[in-house]
């Protein structure tokens, strides 16, 4: 079940008797818990009918203590939450498996099970499934999945060149993006909607005018100037690895190369073949008439020459700031 899903039956007021939130992304895992303990009880019952435990804790690593809590009625007569945390340090889940056969309606049962998976070819996981439980899985975002999920979060209320920044400098931890964009939307001035690179530098640190997009653009426009100073400034900086930043411009040039064979260079069209958003259509437009498909072809050839010589091969003493400047001439000659 996705997340969502889970959480428009949780507002409905359906609780399955077992819930098992679990994967390697732990931030839907720390929203529907928090869910649960806010709302699955009213403020008295939560008092004595709602318990905190951690799989740590359990004697021999085993679940049955839990099950035992879970069999028990509430103290206020209606529904009684049990959390598990850290259910992944649980290794014994015979009692679990036997639960299912007939759980206590009143109960609700949720295994916090972070970082990972539970192996579901077990027979305990099965046997929750078929017997009523709820299976949350909650996977960790591919990089290109990013940037939209950042505009979705803040519900396009954000410039387009602020989830790409984002994305590329935090990452696809969603617990970090969101403590990142909740203090951008703390820190907008009185009558300021949109999330702009000034906010992001002001608040977050990220510079608008050095990082590897900003360089992505003066190369589109043929800028040597602004291209070796912002090369220069990722040499001499320890937050800008030079690997990390070949690896997004190499994405771009090769985007640019599906472009060049494009049938349909619609922003719609573009926007969908290459997974972007439309407003970066324009970047590509620009781009394909700088470089035509042959020197794109070319270029792609220097970034793997270049990543090649990053790794020390044919390459005895060259620096980062070297390789960047003969890396930006031959793509702008």
């Amino acid at each position: 079940m996705k997340y969502e899903d889970l959480i428009k039956q949780f507002q409905s007021d359906k609780y399955a008797p077992v819930i098992l939130l679990c994967g390697e992304e732990s931030y839907y895992i720390d929203e529907a818990t928090a869910y649960i303990e806010q709302h699955a009880l009213d403020d008295m019952a939560r008092e004595f009918d709602q318990m905190v435990l951690y799989g740590k804790d359990l004697a021999g690593a085993d679940i049955a203590p839990v099950i035992g809590q879970a069999r028990g009625f509430a103290m206020m007569g209606g529904r009684k939450v049990i959390i598990v945390k850290e259910a992944q340090t649980i290794k014994k889940w015979d009692a679990l498996a036997a639960y299912m056969d007939n759980p206590q309606p009143s109960s609700v049962l949720v295994l916090c099970y972070k970082y990972g998976n539970p192996d579901k070819r077990l027979n305990v996981w099965k046997t929750l499934e078929k017997k009523g439980g709820v299976i949350m899985q909650s996977d960790k975002l591919r990089d290109y999945q990013v940037a939209g999920w950042i505009t979705q979060y803040l519900h396009n209320e954000v410039d387009p060149k602020v989830s790409q920044l984002l994305a590329e400098y935090i990452g696809n931890d969603l617990t970090a993006i969101v403590g990142a964009l909740r203090k951008l939307v703390d820190g907008r001035p009185e009558g300021v909607t949109t999330i702009t690179p000034e906010l992001v530098e002001r608040n977050i640190g990220i510079s608008k005018d050095y990082n590897v997009f900003e360089l992505q653009d003066a190369l589109i426009r043929g800028d040597v100037l602004k291209a070796n100073r912002i090369t220069h400034y990722f040499a001499s900086s320890k937050d800008h690895p030079m690997v990390k930043e070949l690896g997004i411009l190499f994405g771009f040039f090769q985007n640019l190369m599906l472009y060049h064979y494009l049938s349909d260079k619609s922003d719609r069209a573009v926007a969908a073949a290459l997974g972007i958003n439309p407003f970066f259509v324009k970047d590509y437009a620009a781009a394909a008439k700088r470089y035509n498909a042959m020197k794109t072809f070319r270029i792609i050839g220097y970034f793997r020459d270049t990543d090649a010589r990053l790794k020390g091969i044919n390459n005895p003493s060259a620096k980062d700031e070297d390789l960047w400047k003969e890396l930006i001439y031959r793509i702008l000659h």
